[in-house]
C-alpha cells in the first residue's frame, strides 16, 4: 500500500533519519520518502495506516489526520 503522511516537526537530516528507522522497525521492506520543505513522507508498506502513523509520533513528530 501507498500512504502520504503530512508530519510537521523535520527540521533536519536527523529528524528524516529518525522518521525513515521508525517506519523501517515496524517494516523493514517499506520504502520511505521524504520531502521536508512539503513536511510530506511517503511510504510503500504492508503495514496499517495507523500503526505507519503511531509509529512517527513515538518519534516526537504530529502527523497530521
Amino acid at each position: 500500500m501507498q500512504y502520504q503522511f503530512e508530519v510537521q516537526g523535520m527540521t533536519c537530516g536527523h529528524c528524516e533519519r529518525a522518521v525513515t528507522s521508525a517506519i523501517q522497525q515496524l517494516d523493514p521492506q517499506a520504502q520511505v520518502r521524504i520531502d521536508r520543505a512539503q513536511n510530506r513522507v511517503d511510504v510503500d508498506s504492508s503495514q496499517p495506516r495507523e500503526a505507519l502513523a503511531a509509529a512517527i509520533a513515538e518519534e516526537g513528530y504530529q502527523v497530521a489526520p
